[in-house]
């Protein structure tokens, strides 16, 4: 994939390492980074973008075992910042226990933290979990899953586990759990970052200053490392409600884009992709190239579009800048996930898949 104008993106930065490095040590010192994070990036080799962020993010089972130490020194230096005691951290998961995926994801994360030293246990919110309960994750290996409780103004296991943290690897698409709400441990992420309440419209609004200010700093032109956005709000896709608008939003999304290309000479045809704005895990989304594919959605597509995880009816969507990819691992298309820890890259893989193609969603089944 290495080829065409991303090459001159890269000669750029190598030769402005410099200038960016003060620039993002300066951004660290007055911005605290997340805890954690996972950024999707889409490379089309005139184009390097991120196309979603998730701060809940899963997949850590993912990562090659020689970026385990990356994780476990960024968790470290984490503590060494804020926290100057022993560190005990209640480990809140997905209700979704059964899923073997999962399981290994945050088994990973859990040995992330042992190994930074931290005291963890496992503390579900999931109300049918009534006793300790030992999922069997893979080889042989388990983990305990904890039921909590609150204590006035503190969560807790039911045996007395009092943690001085609570990392959220929930991303609490249905909604805020009572129990967290108004506790006197640090929380992470807070619980204004959850799907219930969170927008990626108001993430590629933010960044779209970020992308702005850094393109300035290195001399380029901001499209290059940023997708289009737009939003549209009030939709019912059952009854068709709001199509219309929709469709005329993507179709001048589309133009803007055609715009792009022509202006450096693309030979690549325009798309979007519409995704639902407070979505994740792959649901909720579209790629069109026009206009009147929207108008002509069928009922089967209005469904999925209507409903994402946990039963949230869809109503909001970001309409967003297809930024085709050009990599490929044994010849399917991929992406890069890179993974992150407080300030510090600490790894990241490929999203393959074999059966879509370079303007497709990935992270579908």
């Amino acid at each position: 994939a290495l080829k065409g104008p991303l090459l001159e993106l890269e000669k750029i930065c190598l030769s402005k390492q410099q200038e960016i490095e003060t620039w993002l040590r300066s951004k660290w010192h007055n911005n605290k980074a997340p805890f954690y994070g996972s950024v999707d990036l889409r490379n089309s080799a005139f184009k390097l973008a991120p196309v979603d962020m998730n701060l809940y993010p899963g997949g850590w089972n993912n990562l090659s075992e020689h970026f385990i130490p990356l994780a476990v020194h960024a968790v470290s230096s984490w503590l060494a910042n804020n926290c100057h005691t022993t560190c005990r951290v209640l480990l809140i998961p997905e209700n979704h226990t059964r899923n073997q995926f999962y399981l290994q994801n945050l088994y990973t994360l859990y040995k992330i933290l042992q190994q930074a030293g931290v005291e963890v246990q496992i503390g579900s919110i999931d109300p049918t979990l009534i006793s300790i309960t030992e999922m069997d994750v893979f080889d042989g290996k388990q983990m305990l899953y904890h039921p909590i409780k609150r204590v006035g103004d503190r969560v807790m296991t039911v045996e007395g586990f009092d943690p001085c943290m609570v990392l959220l690897n929930n991303d609490l698409s249905a909604g805020v759990p009572n129990i967290l709400v108004g506790i006197e441990q640090k929380l992470l992420p807070p619980l204004n970052a959850g799907w219930y309440m969170r927008k990626k419209s108001n993430f590629f609004a933010q960044f779209d200053k970020v992308a702005i200010e850094f393109a300035e700093l290195i001399g380029i032109d901001p499209w290059k490392i940023n997708p289009y956005f737009d939003s549209c709000n009030g939709l019912d896709f059952s009854n068709r409600t709001g199509i219309d608008e929709l469709a005329v939003k993507v179709d001048n999304m589309i133009a803007n884009i055609k715009l792009k290309y022509d202006e450096y000479k693309i030979d690549e045809e325009p798309y979007v992709i519409v995704k639902a704005d407070n979505g994740t895990y792959g649901m909720g989304i579209m790629v069109v190239k026009s206009g009147q594919e929207i108008l002509d959605i069928n009922r089967k597509h209005r469904n999925k579009m209507a409903v994402i995880k946990d039963g949230a009816h869809v109503s909001d969507v970001i309409i967003q800048e297809g930024v085709h990819t050009v990599e490929e691992l044994d010849g399917a298309i991929a992406e890069p996930v890179v993974y992150m820890m407080d300030s510090f890259v600490v790894g990241g893989f490929y999203r393959v898949h074999p059966d879509k193609g370079k303007a497709d969603n990935l992270n579908s089944v």
